[in-house]
């Protein structure tokens, strides 16, 4: 039970954690602006600039979902450094 003034906050955009990565997805000019990351991303950390995708890297877990459902293979995976 929350206490009075209080939210839930269950999703990465309240709360940073990218660090957790040991790969992060690299969008390549292949981008097609399909927008399917955008809706397979659990975390909310991919959006449509300029018919691209971009990543919020703060965010993002590294799960590479949207990678793997990318139809244009426009994303890539890259070792975290």
């Amino acid at each position: 039970m929350l206490e009075k003034g209080a939210s839930a906050k269950n999703n990465t955009l309240d709360n940073k954690t990218g660090s957790w990565r040991t790969f992060k997805p690299k969008v390549t000019d292949k981008c097609i602006g399909c927008s399917l990351c955008v809706e397979v991303c659990p975390e909310g950390c991919v959006r449509l600039e300029k018919n691209k995708a971009k990543i919020n890297y703060d965010y993002c877990k590294g799960c590479l979902i949207c990678m793997v459902e990318c139809p244009a293979k426009a994303i890539e995976k890259e070792r975290e450094k």
